[in-house]
C-alpha cells in the first residue's frame, strides 16, 4: 500500500495510527472541497440560496446508493455526536423508560444519555461486558440480559470506540425489533470499514461518521431514519425547514437539513471520497488493513503476554484493534513519549479499569509502522 502515501496530505515524518479519532483525505477529494468552498465565497447567494438544495440532494443520492437506502432517508449532519443528539432529544421518553446501551460507548455520546437521563427521568444502563469475550453467543447473551419490560431503546455501537470491536447488530436489532423495541446504531466508525446496507439492516436510526473511514473531509456526517419512525424525529435547530413553504418529498430531510448559514462543501466532497474508495478496490484495501492490524494483535499480545479482550478473528474487529497493557502504565505519558520519542500517533486510553492501546490502518500505513510501534513499545515498556 505504500504506492498511496503521496495520495495523503499527512506529515511522512509521522508515523500515523490513529486514523479512528479524526479520519485523513485524500488530496484529490481535499482539492474538490476547498473548490467548492470557493465557488460558495465567489457567489454566496447563488450557492447557498438558489443551488445547494439540489447539490446536497445530488450528494445524498450516490450517499444513498452506497448506504443501500434511499436519499429521503438520510440528512447530512457534522459527525455521529450531533446525529444522536437529534434522535435522544426527539425521543419521548419517560420516567419509567430504560435505554440499554453497553459499556462500550463513545465518551461524548455516553454523556448526551446520561444528560438527558436526570433531565427526563428515564433511566440509562450500560451493560456490562466483560473481557476478553470469547465468541458471539456470549456477547448476545448479556444483552439480552439486560433487556426488561421496560425497555424502549437500545442504542449499540456498530464498531466500538474504546475496544475497535465489531458487534453483531444484525442479531441485536432482530432480538429489539421482537420485543417492538426502537434500535439506535452508533456507526461512527463503519461506513469505509464495513459494507452497510441500512435497508437490509432494518435499524430504525443509524448514525456513522464519514470523515473517518470513508475519508471525506472533516464533519461530514449521516443521520439514517427508517421511514417507519420518521415522524418521530423534531429538529435540534428549528430553521425554515420547519412548516416549510417550499417543502419536499421528505418531512425529515426539510426538518434536520437547512439550519441557516453553514458550510456545506465538506458534504457536497462525500461524493468525492466515495469514488476514490471504489477505484482503488477498497476491499483488497480493508484487507489488507486487517492484516496489518492482525499481525499488530499477535505482536503487542506476544509481547505483553496479556490476554486480549477477543478473538483474532475478521469477525471480531477490522481495521482498527484495541490491546491491553499492563496495569502499571499510565496512558497518557505513553501516549506523549510514543509521539514525541518515536513519531508515532497513537491513543492510549483507561477503559473499564484496563490501559488499551488502539492501533488503525488504512491505505497509507504498511508493516514497518508496525515494527516501529512493537519496537517502541518494547522499549518504552522496559520488555527484553
Amino acid at each position: 500500500m505504500n504506492n498511496y502515501v503521496k495520495d495523503f496530505i499527512l506529515n511522512p515524518e509521522i508515523i500515523f495510527l490513529n486514523h479512528g479519532s479524526f479520519g485523513a483525505t485524500p488530496r484529490i477529494v481535499m482539492e474538490l472541497y476547498q473548490k467548492l468552498q470557493m465557488e460558495m465565497e465567489r457567489q454566496p447567494v447563488e450557492f447557498l440560496g438558489r443551488k445547494a438544495p439540489d447539490l446536497l440532494r445530488n450528494s445524498r443520492q450516490i450517499l444513498a446508493n452506497y448506504l443501500g437506502t434511499s436519499c429521503d432517508n438520510l440528512v447530512y449532519v457534522t459527525n455521529t455526536t450531533v446525529g444522536i443528539n437529534i434522535i435522544a432529544h426527539s425521543l419521548d421518553l419517560r420516567p419509567n423508560d430504560e435505554v440499554l446501551a453497553t459499556n462500550q460507548e463513545y465518551g461524548a455520546l455516553d454523556r448526551t444519555w446520561k444528560f438527558l437521563a436526570q433531565k427526563k427521568g428515564f433511566t440509562y444502563i450500560n451493560q456490562i461486558y466483560s473481557s476478553p469475550i470469547h465468541s458471539e453467543e456470549e456477547l448476545l447473551s448479556e444483552f439480552i440480559k439486560g433487556l426488561s419490560d421496560r425497555t424502549k431503546v437500545i442504542y449499540i455501537s456498530h464498531i466500538t470506540s474504546p475496544t475497535a470491536m465489531i458487534f453483531p447488530i444484525q442479531k441485536m436489532i432482530d432480538c429489539a425489533r421482537q420485543r417492538n423495541i426502537l434500535t439506535i446504531v452508533d456507526g461512527a466508525h463503519a461506513p469505509g470499514q464495513l459494507h452497510i446496507n441500512l435497508n437490509d439492516l432494518d435499524v430504525d436510526f443509524y448514525v456513522g461518521n464519514l470523515h473517518k473511514w470513508l475519508c471525506a473531509p472533516k464533519g461530514s456526517a449521516f443521520l439514517y431514519s427508517n421511514p417507519r419512525v420518521q415522524h418521530l424525529i423534531e429538529p435540534l435547530v428549528v430553521s425554515w425547514g420547519w412548516q416549510s413553504d417550499n417543502p419536499s418529498s421528505s418531512q425529515f430531510v426539510d426538518y434536520l437539513e437547512w439550519q441557516g448559514t453553514r458550510d456545506i462543501s465538506a458534504f457536497l466532497a462525500v461524493p468525492a471520497a466515495i469514488e476514490y474508495q471504489q477505484r482503488r478496490n477498497w476491499d483488497q484495501v480493508r484487507m489488507e488493513c486487517h492484516s496489518l492490524a492482525s499481525l499488530t494483535y499477535d505482536q503487542i499480545t506476544q509481547l505483553t503476554n496479556l490476554p486480549p479482550l477477543y478473538s483474532n478473528k475478521p469477525s471480531w474487529f477490522s481495521q482498527m484493534v484495541a490491546l491491553p497493557l499492563p496495569d502499571s502504565i499510565h496512558p497518557a505519558v505513553l501516549k506523549d513519549r510514543l509521539y514525541d520519542e518515536f513519531q508515532i500517533e497513537i491513543p492510549v486510553i483507561s477503559w473499564n479499569g484496563q490501559t488499551l492501546i488502539r492501533a488503525s490502518f488504512q491505505i497509507y500505513n504498511n508493516i514497518s509502522d508496525v515494527e516501529c510501534l512493537v519496537s517502541a513499545l518494547r522499549s518504552l515498556l522496559l520488555i527484553s
